[in-house]
């Protein structure tokens, strides 16, 4: 299994055997660090940061150099350079990631019509439609990596699979500049070694619950007891791991691809103990997400909440609402109520609020009245002002005069609506 820093590299040889599969799993390696060294080849072989010079930023990404002493994506950059004291911080530019990443979509797409893209530097492709004009899926991944490699000037890894999850687990293995074919006979076999950590899905909490009761490769949840799993992480989660163990994923490639959130998060210049300032942070990044969900004609179903204190220690808290919304004060309102069951009041240093289980606007049942109609009104009348004038001409009046250095931005020429 790799390790995140090319570390356990698996990959397959030329003309591997690619019998049954139909689904490719390509992710760009060190997507950031990549097109940094595109445009700046002085970079190549150096240990690279992405992210800010000072204290308090977090790693966005870190090439495969910086990677192999420990450095990870949202570790401290303070913490990373501890780690690897020679690496080369560097300023992510995210609208080039964007434009590389339309580019590489592009090369996606001229091959086959069914894309899923997971974020800027990863998709999944379905290839059986398209074998007599590009040949097997074998040979249609390795055109894929050389024609990003060439028009691109980037590298990818590329799993080649029967299902998504196991292509997903082999381009992993692959990485960095690897493909690793798992042809469908043969799905068992590549599962059952790998540990409980290597399926997609399962994340550190769920693995370790796993492993505490002695559940630490897939071989060993293929042959555990349904009750075992339930009470290791769930019945849902317990029965989904168990057919993926088993080689069974029905999933197909979606290439409509839905939002399954909205969410902003804020950073503090300096961490803040006012919890009075926090509870309007949370209701101004509420405002944020109901606007975007309402210019996508979407509700949200559950709001959630992020906290990260002094210490980087997180904890995140979620809500189903009793009915969709796309309303900021209702999803505010929902946030603030999450942050008052947190406990701890201990400095923080950011907070986020998310919307989750979205679905299209209007799709729920009326009822005799809206709770929410004043609302509704008011925030129909700030997305009005915001598309004649622009979003920075206009908030809430509780949040005027918050550009105290704690992160809120404070707008000089608002006006205000409470």
């Amino acid at each position: 299994m790799g390790h995140g820093d090319g570390r356990g590299r698996i990959v397959s040889a030329p003309g591997a055997d690619d019998a049954g599969t139909a689904i490719l799993h390509v992710d760009m390696d060190a997507f950031y660090a990549g097109v940094e060294v595109l445009d700046d080849p002085s970079l190549r072989g150096l240990p690279l940061i992405i992210g800010a010079p000072d204290g308090r930023s977090v790693v966005s990404s870190a090439s495969y150099e910086a990677r192999r002493y420990g450095v990870r994506a949202a570790m401290p950059v303070a913490q990373a350079l501890r780690l690897c004291p020679s690496a080369r911080i560097v300023l992510p530019h995210f609208h080039r990631y964007q434009e590389v990443s339309r580019q590489v979509m592009a090369i996606f797409e001229s091959f086959t019509p069914l894309v899923e893209p997971l974020s800027v530097d990863e998709a999944f492709l379905d290839v059986r439609g398209v074998r007599r004009l590009w040949g097997s899926p074998g040979r249609i991944a390795a055109l894929v990596r050389e024609r990003v490699r060439d028009e691109v000037g980037i590298t990818c890894s590329v799993g080649v699979a029967a299902t998504k999850h196991v292509a997903k687990m082999a381009s992993t293995i692959a990485k960095p500049d690897g493909m690793l074919v798992v042809a469908a006979s043969d799905t068992q076999a590549f599962l059952d070694p790998r540990p409980v950590r290597a399926m997609w899905g399962v994340g550190p909490k769920a693995a370790e619950a796993l492993e505490a009761r002695g559940i630490r490769t897939i071989r060993d949840i293929r042959e555990s007891s349904g009750d075992m799993l339930d009470r290791a992480v769930g019945q849902a989660l317990g029965a989904r791991i168990a057919q993926l163990a088993r080689g069974e994923d029905a999933r197909a490639v979606e290439t409509e691809r839905v939002e399954k959130s909205v969410g902003h998060e804020e950073t503090f210049d300096e961490d803040v103990r006012d919890r009075v300032f926090l509870r309007a942070e949370l209701l101004r990044l509420a405002d944020r997400v109901g606007a975007r969900l309402r210019r996508a004609g979407w509700e949200t179903g559950t709001v959630s909440i992020k906290i990260r204190f002094d210490d980087f220690r997180t904890l995140t808290r979620s809500q189903t609402l009793p009915e969709a919304t796309a309303v900021g004060q209702r999803i505010g309102e929902a946030a603030q109520a999450l942050f008052e069951q947190i406990d701890r009041h201990d400095p923080v240093r950011l907070v986020g609020v998310r919307a989750e289980k979205l679905r299209p606007a209007g799709g729920g049942a009326l009822g005799l009245w809206d709770d929410d109609e004043d609302w509704r009104r008011v925030e129909g009348a700030v997305d009005d002002a915001v598309a004649r004038f622009g979003s920075a001409t206009i908030t809430r009046a509780r949040h005027l005069g918050r550009g105290d250095g704690r992160g809120a931005v404070q707008h000089p020429r608002a006006h205000g609506v409470e």
